[in-house]
């Protein structure tokens, strides 16, 4: 059976910059691989033929025990501000087998995470760990289907093989695409150990693979600023809307197109609380629900510093231009941010007043420890007796204010009621849900419950009896619920 029969159509424009952005690395074979999680709806959508890439020849190939015909696997160089400190990185532990060439011209990166060492490695064994990877796959294709931009997870497989940790941890590899893997981060690197040519070579390729439509004047690249500020802007509103926190937001982590990536210690929130945290790295809650928005900012503010030889030849004014797109930011965000509310409580138009009526919900939402999702699942689908807030003198008053407002519009309740349904999801990945699935899978090799719940997840707005369950929250825990990076 050769490669061909299953569909890869490689092409590795990154690998044609200047040598300094990557480095030759082959993935390290494992013992005896096996595909645990295969999403077909990804497969098809690349172009691959589902059949063929069912078999062995298709595990080896995730493994990265055999390498497809056209890839030519490289680990990509970068930097970045790691919790504010910069430092040297790269692709540790991953591998970028090349750009998949999809039916319709998309262009899609295909890497290897958790596929052995690499020059970038630092002193680690370049391997992961089946529950991060398990982790990444469930929260990342959960992010798609909720309409947030995101890498997508190919395959989870086993390698057969045990990874040391705090105790050994079977070892596994997963499949991930994306509409690339450029980072701030990458920027960072460029602009520090490169030539400024090297970093406008960059900056083209980063303009013609996402933002193609810029044309090729002395704006080019203070539009491809503006263009990403305005992205990340809207990423950012859009985890805000879901409750989602990244949890280790450092610039090597934020994408130049504006897609979710990197899915360490990620959850979602239960109970609303602007501060809220999840990773046990964070202890100073840099990366806190409340402070993603202005996170990104600072992020895109290194970014800036990055671009500055190729915004003007005179840095005070490649600086006093940078700032001023910098400070769209906050007008990108707000935007998209107000939208997405409006549209969780039904509201079609806008009105003066809508951002006090929302911020007044979630101070009450905070005040009564609120779940975030079932808040405004509740309020859809009118069982108000289903929230914290309900049987509260402010709740019937601001029910009141709210009822008035929709009054207002000509859109009739029904449709009102249409588009909350469309924009607050009936389920969330909830955390405990993640942990059973990834507990079944680590100790029992049970991958049922894991496949159930990407199955519940993959239509979040279906609102459905299957969901039902899944809708409902933890048991209340004496302990915060912790996230790990699992590197």
């Amino acid at each position: 059976m050769t490669h061909k029969n299953i569909g890869w159509n490689f092409d590795n424009s990154y690998a044609r910059l200047p040598e300094r952005f990557f480095e030759i690395a082959q993935p390290t074979e494992v013992s005896s691989p096996k595909t645990v999680l295969y999403n077909q709806q990804v497969a098809e959508d690349l172009g691959l033929v589902v059949k063929t890439l069912r078999t062995e020849e298709g595990t080896a190939i995730f493994a990265g025990n055999k390498i497809p015909e056209g890839a030519h696997p490289i680990a990509q160089a970068y930097a970045g501000h790691q919790f504010g400190n910069f430092t040297m990185l790269g692709d540790g532990r991953a591998v970028l087998l090349g750009e998949q060439v999809t039916p319709d011209g998309t262009r899609k990166d295909i890497q290897l995470k958790g596929s052995g060492r690499t020059p970038f490695s630092r002193g680690g064994d370049g391997r992961a760990t089946l529950g991060p990877m398990l982790r990444e796959y469930i929260i990342s294709e959960a992010i798609h289907a909720l309409g947030i931009p995101t890498n997508r997870s190919l395959a989870v497989v086993t390698t057969g093989e045990s990874v040391m940790r705090e105790t050994e941890l079977p070892g596994a590899v997963l499949t991930r695409v994306a509409g690339s893997h450029l980072r701030i981060g990458t920027f960072e690197y460029a602009a520090r150990w490169g030539s400024e040519e090297e970093l406008r070579d960059l900056a083209d390729y980063a303009i013609d693979r996402h933002y193609p439509g810029i044309e090729d004047n002395h704006d080019r690249y203070l539009t491809f600023f503006r263009e990403v500020v305005k992205r990340q802007a809207e990423l950012i509103a859009h985890w805000q809307l879901v409750g989602f926190i990244h949890g280790v937001m450092n610039t090597d982590n934020m994408t130049i197109s504006g897609e979710t990536i990197d899915y360490g210690p990620c959850a979602f929130m239960d109970e609303y609380d602007p501060a809220t945290v999840f990773s046990s790295i964070d202890v100073q809650g840099r990366y806190a629900y409340q402070n993603q928005p202005g996170i990104g900012q600072w992020n895109l503010a290194r970014f800036a510093e990055a671009l500055l030889p190729l915004l003007h030849e005179k840095q005070e004014h490649a600086i006093e231009q940078a700032k001023e797109i910098l400070g769209e930011y906050k007008d990108f965000y707000d935007a998209s941010w107000l939208a997405g509310m409006r549209k969780k409580l039904g509201l079609h138009n806008q009105e003066k007043q809508d951002e006090a009526l929302i911020q007044d919900l979630l101070e009450m939402m905070n005040e009564h420890n609120a779940d975030f999702t079932n808040t405004f699942r509740a309020l859809t689908l009118d069982k108000l007796e289903k929230t914290t807030m309900y049987g509260t003198d402010a709740f019937a008053v601001w029910y009141e204010r709210w009822q008035t407002r929709l009054s207002r519009q000509e859109e009739s309740k029904d449709t009102a009621i249409q588009l909350m349904k469309q924009s607050n999801p009936n389920v969330i990945p909830r955390n405990h849900r993640v942990e059973e699935a990834l507990e079944a899978a680590v100790q029992k090799e049970d991958f049922s419950a894991t496949e159930q719940l990407i199955n519940v997840l993959s239509d979040p707005y279906a609102y459905t009896a299957e969901q039902e369950p899944y809708t409902e929250l933890p048991e209340p825990s004496d302990r915060p619920y912790q996230t790990y990076c699992g590197t």
